[in-house]
């Protein structure tokens, strides 16, 4: 208190009533900053990196998990009081709900990962969703295909029509990046598209075990709900996308560049941390 009010009162005065002798205090003043201080310079300006990195999205759990992969060994509740003292704040989700009829699922199709959305192996489990992305000449639909191992997008498509050949050509795609030939087992909800006749008999010809969500049971697919959460607060929220042509560069970027290679680290990360 005597350190912020020196400007407008005798040190001395100040000294005197509060009981602190003059050169107790000077000496305080004088001192150099403690090892603890310097440490947390240290750390608040590599926060303040991954911040920026992240263009100011990023909280205090993404936060300390990255610095968790730099191998730091700070604790969540000290990120979040160094990046509450310096005004460091990231961009939460938002919670929308949505209420809408339900496909009726196929009398042979189950659900085979119960909210289990764990994996031992690559090419196993994956997950499929399908989101909407709304640019200046409508809406830009995006499918995408989630390996429940190491969490990367493995298969994806774009397209300005929301039908069976989105999502089909997205599987696909993952099936091309799969070096495994044992059978894997793909997840989605009952929409239209993945109950369709279509995609059905295109899964059963590629050793596909198909499941689905129970009915209102938003949580069944939560992984791929959940990357596209991340996807529309880090990206698509923050953007405004004049044409399709534009929607798409960009999130070619950010599953490619920028979401792949964050999962990637993390793999590399937790194997090496299991060798050690």
């Amino acid at each position: 208190m005597i350190e912020r009010c020196r400007g407008t009162y005798p040190v001395k005065m100040m000294c005197r009533l509060l009981k602190v002798s003059t050169s107790g205090y000077y000496d305080w003043r004088h001192r150099p900053p403690s090892k603890r201080a310097l440490d947390n310079q240290q750390l608040l300006r590599r926060i303040s990196a991954l911040h920026e990195d992240s263009d100011g999205v990023h909280g205090s759990p993404r936060i300390w998990e990255n610095l968790r992969y730099e191998g730091e060994t700070c604790s969540l509740n000290r990120v979040a009081r160094l990046m509450k003292a310096h005004d460091i704040q990231g961009i939460p989700a938002a919670r929308k709900w949505r209420n809408r009829k339900s496909e009726q699922r196929p009398g042979n199709i189950r659900n085979h990962l119960e909210r289990d959305f764990t994996a031992d192996t690559a090419g196993t489990k994956w997950v499929t969703d399908i989101t909407y992305i709304r640019t200046g000449e409508g809406w830009l639909y995006l499918t995408v295909v989630v390996d429940l191992f190491c969490g990367q997008v493995v298969g994806w498509s774009m397209s300005s029509r929301m039908d069976r050949q989105l999502v089909i050509q997205a599987v696909l795609m993952a099936l091309w990046h799969r070096k495994s030939k044992e059978p894997v087992v793909l997840h989605s909800d009952r929409g239209s598209q993945f109950s369709s006749h279509e995609y059905q008999q295109f899964l059963a010809g590629h050793n596909i075990t198909c499941s689905m969500s129970a009915v209102g049971s938003c949580y069944d697919n939560a992984a791929a709900e959940s990357f596209f959460g991340l996807l529309k607060r880090e990206r698509v929220n923050r953007r405004h996308y004049t044409t399709r042509v534009e929607a798409r560069a960009d999130m070619f970027e950010y599953i490619e560049l920028t979401y792949n290679p964050r999962k990637r680290r993390k793999l590399e990360h937790s194997s090496q941390t299991a060798l050690n």
